[in-house]
């Protein structure tokens, strides 16, 4: 990696038109960066490890111990956040091809860190890295743990996703595909060195944590090398420049792969071979440094082709190509929308894979006799079709230049997808379909599961008025504020945008029609309460769109320069009709389904009853007969007292 800063020299700042920040920066960068991605390699792995591979059994099988996975995580998380700090200065100097001492002058780093977002990026990543480190201290929760392994996650990607991937046409597709293989590729590096960490100091991996390993590793590789073929053509632009330095890098990074692949499968097989702790730990050494040097390897290849500027960085591109990676320039009539795609690789991969694990869990359960609703299969997979339709079609295309087409890919994700997730029952379909482990058996899938929702965190998310402020204040804290506007010009931010749409209506009408029960049910006068409460809100703000005279990001717009949009505030109206007729259509569809429900739950009760007082087991119906017998028979027992006239006959007065 050093060898390539010193070879590059100041031929990639001259290249992308910067100043020469002087070799203390360059080099420094580069040592910190390579530090940096250790250190986050292998802290999300050591939480990977502790969330999903340690075995533990026995009532406190979902309790997270002190011991020396966490230790791991701790050093690791507070390297991670040095190196990130540290970063922050460095990476604004050299982004910005200034020297040390102009970032470290009175005012300097706060405007130079606001001028790029690379620095943004590692001041983001050093929150993170510390609140990893802090909550290592204290965490005992399997849920809190997982908690903050999404958070390293989150730590590990921001910095990739506003570097190299996000340039050139096309990065659409390459941000999505680096928002899969960076993580798993640390874990692909990452894990068999907590593994072999882990043997050494004495502690013995089960053969159960051994072969969760190897299916993770494997999962994780498969999607990593795939990844690497699809940065490989983005990033040569299909390989039209596959001689140069950027596609070479590419190429080692592949061959890593394979090695660690191979390496990492030798280390599990001869550990479960392994007869004692002693064996173990011999077997552990013996590949802790051909692994290091392999991971050595793979990283430092990695932080020179930050150095290296890529060849998709000097393609010619439009406006439209750098706000989103591709060209709309016909007018977009309903064959344009429906039958032109662009495969939005985010959601059209968790989408494919959630049908996936439902419908797997759904023949599972018919495989043992059980049944599942078919309206509920049916629910699922309909509303990742309305997802996946509304952002890989013609309309997610044109979602950015357009408001009203955004309005309807908004409406999409908020409401109709979400209503039929929550018809689907993901959740009540899991716990019946995983099996639950014994008492003295460790934790699987179905202890997850059970934590996640009994856990403090699941009833934050699921409480009401959070729920509530959240799905509604979020039309008027978006668009009616600037933030809509940067959200749109990045790919990243677009993303992260679609997912809190989806998000916050899924947890929504969860709440009001979902078949999964929440962790704090609302009664059926409060679910119709909840939908009537949202519906003013709704068109109050259809009506301040349709109404206003004033664009919401109409720099955004008027930059883009759309050839077949002439008129940005007609479009804005008829957004905003969209946002008032799209938002009450669902929800009184809602309150209908609501209100039948009801019926229904209502009629099964009476039925209920009625079986139960018929069957005779009743007991608060058998009490009350008793009660009535007991009185009765008390009555006949009693004895008569003689009237007053009787008993002045028996004295003769």
């Amino acid at each position: 990696m050093i060898g390539v800063i010193l070879a590059v020299g100041d031929s990639s700042y001259v290249d992308l038109s910067r100043g020469d920040p002087g070799p203390t920066v360059s080099l420094g960068t580069g040592v910190l960066r390579l530090i940096a991605e250790w250190a986050g390699i292998l802290c999300v792995s050591a939480l990977v490890y502790v969330a999903f591979l340690q075995v533990r059994s026995g009532r406190e099988r979902t309790v997270v111990e002190n011991i020396a996975e966490l230790s791991v995580v701790r050093v690791s998380a507070l390297v991670w956040t040095l190196t990130g700090g540290g970063l922050v200065v460095f990476d604004a100097a050299d982004a910005n091809g200034v020297t040390l001492e102009r970032v470290l002058s009175p005012g300097g780093l706060p405007y130079l860190v606001s001028a790029m977002d690379l620095p943004k990026a590692w001041i983001l990543v050093t929150v993170a890295a510390f609140i990893i480190f802090c909550g290592a201290w204290w965490t005992r929760s399997w849920t809190t743990t997982l908690v903050l392994a999404a958070v390293a996650v989150l730590a590990l990607i921001s910095p990739v996703l506003v570097h190299q991937v996000l340039v050139g046409p096309g990065h659409d597709f390459g941000s999505d595909l680096a928002t899969f293989g960076v993580p798993a590729a640390g874990i692909v590096i990452g894990v068999p060195i907590v593994l072999i960490l882990v043997t050494a100091r004495g502690f013995g991996l089960p053969p159960r944590t051994l072969r969760r390993a190897r299916a993770l590793l494997r999962g994780a590789w498969a999607v990593a090398f795939a990844v690497e073929i699809g940065l490989l053509l983005f990033k040569t632009v299909l390989l039209r420049f596959a001689l140069t330095p950027t596609a070479g890098l590419i190429a080692v990074r592949l061959l890593v792969l394979l090695l660690v692949a191979a390496l990492a499968s030798a280390l599990i097989a001869r550990l479960l071979d392994a007869s004692s702790p002693d064996a173990s730990r011999a077997v552990a050494l013996r590949h802790l440094w051909p692994l290091a040097l392999t991971a050595a390897v793979y990283i430092g290849v990695t932080v020179a082709m930050t150095r290296t500027p890529p060849p998709q960085y000097f393609m010619r591109v439009s406006a439209m190509e750098v706000l989103f990676g591709f060209e709309m320039l016909k007018t977009p009539t309903l064959a344009i929308l429906f039958g032109e795609w662009r495969g939005n690789i985010l959601f059209a991969v968790v989408g494919a894979v959630a049908v996936i694990l439902y419908l797997g869990a759904v023949i599972r359960l018919r495989r043992r006799g059980d049944a599942w609703p078919v309206g509920r299969t049916v629910a699922w997979v309909l509303g990742w079709a309305v997802i996946v339709f509304a952002t890989s079609s013609g309309f997610g295309s044109y979602s950015g230049p357009s408001f009203s087409i955004h309005m309807m890919v908004h409406m999409g994700l908020n409401m109709f997808g979400p209503v039929l997730l929550a018809m689907g029952g993901v959740v009540t379909l899991l716990l019946r379909a995983t099996p639950p482990a014994k008492r003295r058996d460790v934790a699987g899938p179905h202890e997850w599961l059970i934590d996640i929702i009994g856990s403090p965190i699941a009833r934050l998310v699921f409480d009401p008025i959070l729920v509530f402020l959240v799905f509604v204040g979020s039309y008027y804290a978006l668009y009616l504020s600037p933030l809509f506007e940067e959200a749109m010009r990045f790919h990243w931010s677009h993303q992260l945008m679609n997912i809190h749409f989806l998000v916050s209506g899924y947890l929504f009408y969860s709440l009001i029609i979902g078949v999964d029960r929440p962790p704090r049910p609302l009664p059926h006068l409060g679910k119709l309460g909840f939908v009537l409460a949202a519906m003013p809100f709704h068109a109050f703000f259809g009506v301040i769109v349709m109404t206003s005279t004033t664009l919401i990001a109409g720099n955004f717009y008027a930059y883009m320069r759309a050839p077949w949009h002439d008129d940005l505030l007609a479009d804005q109206h008829l957004g905003g009709g969209i946002a008032w007729a799209a938002g009450e259509i669902p929800l009184l569809i809602v309150v209908i389904a609501l209100c039948l429900q009801w019926a229904r739950q209502d009629d099964r009760e009476a039925k209920r009853k009625d079986r139960h007082l018929d069957s005779g087991v009743d007991e608060d119906f058998d009490a009350y007969n008793d009660m009535l017998k007991h009185l009765a028979d008390r009555g006949r027992l009693q004895p008569q007292q003689p009237t007053a006239s009787a008993q002045r006959k028996d004295t003769g007065s």
